[in-house]
């Protein structure tokens, strides 16, 4: 259905044949689903409106619609293969806080020049490949990163991911295959953390554990400058699983810490109360000494309050797995 002053075309799924000359679309409540090829060469297409309740894009659905030049995507959980390839003007996507997978392509040679998108888990091969004004990308909580995603993005200078190991998709032998993820990335110098690093850093006991990693952490923003572009993925990532067993090697030092700590209060605690009541005579002692030696550490443990400080203070100390 359009209107011809506007030329707004209200799509409403299915086989619902869309005009070639359309400029402006609103997607239909009822559609959940944009199928295969459902705009596909609409090359006069502008603007789409899409609502929440639309939850995948097809494969091809928009591909080479190259005047469509904004997109809001608030309820999608997935774009499939080549959905917007060769959209060449697109350049504003709002990926919205349900999207968890881009699709091989999807958005290949498109103009978009910044990626925000905090629930995205899986970018598939080349789904921002050939994005040449693509400066900036946000993945706090991506898990996968697919070959050549980023390819050919000559103005990518800066991507923020987690540490989380294995976020890159290497094989066995990627050194001697002919792409990686950031083939033709020259200008790719900086890496962010996002997370809660800050926290788990500053919960790290010595400040010479804090500073070990936060020297670690910064090492990548050192080296990647000089790193040939089809060795940056491998450099990221082997980069992260350094800093992830620092940080591990400390916790199990905070650990071993904590333990001698707990030993140490406990029996500071217990002897003082044995201090303070302790029955000086011998007969008392020798009459003592016959008694179950691990009930009157518990029964001196609750009245000298080293039970109450084990049980409630110490897990504040404990650091966060």
């Amino acid at each position: 259905m359009a209107d011809g002053g506007d030329n707004i075309f209200v799509y409403m799924g299915g086989e619902h044949e869309v005009p070639h000359d359309v400029r402006r679309v609103i997607i239909d409540r009822s559609v959940k689903i944009i199928p295969k090829k459902a705009f596909y060469r609409r090359q006069q297409l502008v603007s789409v409106k899409m609502h929440e309740g639309i939850e995948i894009i097809g494969r091809w659905a928009f591909s080479r619609c190259t005047s469509l030049r904004q997109l809001k995507l608030p309820g999608v959980k997935e774009v499939r293969y080549m959905a917007f390839y060769d959209c060449g003007a697109l350049a504003d996507v709002e990926f919205g806080d349900k999207l968890e997978t881009i699709g091989s392509n999807a958005f290949f040679r498109c103009h978009i020049k910044s990626i925000k998108t905090p629930s995205v888990r899986t970018i598939e091969e080349r789904a921002f490949g050939s994005c040449t004004q693509l400066t900036d990308v946000e993945l706090p909580g991506i898990e996968r990163i697919c070959r050549e995603a980023f390819i050919s993005c000559p103005a990518l200078r800066r991507i923020a991911i987690p540490l989380r190991d294995d976020i890159f998709h290497l094989l066995e032998d990627y050194h001697y295959h002919r792409y990686t993820h950031f083939d033709y990335c020259r200008n790719l110098t900086t890496v962010d953390v996002v997370g809660e690093i800050d926290k788990i850093i500053s919960s790290l006991l010595l400040d010479s554990w804090r500073d070990q990693v936060n020297q670690e952490i910064n090492r990548i923003n050192q080296v990647l400058p000089s790193t040939y572009a089809d060795e940056k993925a491998g450099e990221i990532q082997q980069w992260i699983r350094s800093v992830l067993r620092r940080m591990a090697h400390f916790r199990n030092e905070h650990r071993v810490l904590l333990k001698e700590a707990t030993t140490l209060l406990e029996l500071a605690l217990w002897k003082a109360k044995l201090d303070e009541k302790e029955d000086c005579s011998i007969e008392g002692r020798a009459k003592k000494a016959k008694i179950d030696t691990a009930g009157a550490r518990i029964n001196r443990r609750i009245t000298s309050g080293a039970n109450i400080v084990i049980r409630n203070v110490l897990p504040f100390l404990q650091l966060d797995e």
